[in-house]
């Protein structure tokens, strides 16, 4: 596989749930370049593209990939102000083995994976861009690394677990009631005995947080985070309440939110050119 070779002239350089994944294949794998990199005892498989000195991380959602959960982010953010980078988490797509697993800190695992993923690359400073799980795990690092992220943008992500969203979680457990259209990406990627059997126990995974005081999955992170964040929401989510962006917006410390009304789970996949400018507009300030 190729690997890209970064240079010097980088300014920034060192010496989940139910998707919409159709829109995602739109991205061209010979617009960037892919490989994979050891890191924290795993290799790590990722995407890069475009040639701007603001780094970007995408982190994706809950067993997704770079390509499932980010095509057009992939394909159409500026490639001249940004290089994006999008990766599969341990266990996750291209990513394997070794395959996934959901112990209590597996967002604090994803957390220091996608940070240290940068670090092995060479970047000393970057943004985040993280849906769903991908989100939380943005949230975490953002919090133990203020010195490396440079701004946050989570959506669909939340901070603490309710009962109200133990019922949406398990409403969506049986991957069989699910539309074929829906399967299908996730079913070609893992097979579909392994990604029934997978989303099951990320189910089990996020019901486990709900033992914790108030729920928590990293509610304490929050005040930590120190970065610029935009938090976007879409007001049509059926997978995330709007209470917890709510939330998030209270905790971090001069956060914006933004609310999309006819946005769902998925707005980033939904409205790409509606979210890339607000993202990249987000990022240039």
């Amino acid at each position: 596989m190729a690997r890209f070779v970064l240079t010097g002239r980088f300014l920034n350089l060192r010496p989940d749930t139910i998707r919409v994944l159709t829109a995602a294949r739109t991205y061209c794998s010979s617009s960037g370049a892919s490989a994979r990199q050891r890191v924290n005892g795993v290799d790590l498989f990722y995407e890069q593209t475009g040639r701007g000195q603001h780094a970007v991380l995408l982190l994706p959602g809950a067993l997704g990939s770079s390509r499932t959960d980010f095509g057009p982010q992939l394909k159409s953010l500026n490639k001249e102000r940004f290089t994006v980078i999008g990766w599969d988490p341990r266990g996750h797509g291209r990513s394997r083995p070794p395959d996934r697993d959901f112990p209590a800190d597996f967002y604090e695992r994803d957390a220091a994976d996608a940070v240290d993923l940068m670090k092995s690359l060479g970047f000393c400073k970057f943004s985040l861009l993280g849906w769903s799980d991908g989100g939380i795990s943005s949230l975490i690092a953002a919090a133990r690394s203020p010195d490396l992220v440079h701004k946050l943008v989570v959506w669909g992500s939340n901070a603490f677990i309710t009962q109200q969203d133990l019922v949406l979680y398990n409403a969506v457990r049986d991957v069989s009631k699910w539309s074929a259209r829906m399967r299908q990406p996730m079913e070609d990627m893992y097979g579909a005995e392994v990604f029934a059997g997978t989303w099951a126990a990320w189910v089990d995974g996020v019901t486990q947080f709900i033992k914790r005081p108030e729920g928590s999955i990293c509610m304490e992170c929050l005040p930590l985070i120190t970065c610029p964040t935009l938090i976007v929401h879409g007001e049509k989510d059926p997978m995330v309440p709007i209470f917890h962006p709510q939330y998030l917006h209270k905790h971090i410390k001069g956060s914006r939110l933004h609310l999309m009304p006819e946005g769902k789970h998925n707005l980033h996949l939904r409205f790409p050119e509606e979210f890339n400018k607000l993202v990249e507009d987000f990022l240039d300030e």
